[in-house]
């Protein structure tokens, strides 16, 4: 099944710019306690596993892009870590 035809464009948005909530209340993958725990601490990377496992098949360039937003939300982070220890 294709991305698009099961979710629509404010589904990617929302997992682009808030993955928790939009896993929370529009995911209808069962959850184990290790996507539980990603959940919690790197959505953005549970977004990307979720999307690869699904969709990697009919939509490739959706899952690469979900791989690079997560890299670099985790690059970002730790930047941001390390200006405000000092």
């Amino acid at each position: 099944m294709d991305f698009f035809q099961a979710h629509g464009i404010w589904f990617l948005v929302g997992c682009l710019f808030l993955p928790r909530i939009t896993m929370l209340f529009f995911v209808l993958t069962p959850f184990n306690w290790l996507a539980w725990l990603g959940w919690i601490l790197t959505p953005s990377i549970v977004v990307a596993v979720l999307a690869t496992s699904h969709y990697w098949h009919t939509n490739p360039v959706l899952c690469v892009f979900a791989w690079i937003v997560a890299v670099s939300k985790l690059g970002g982070s730790e930047e941001t870590a390390r200006r405000h220890r000092g």
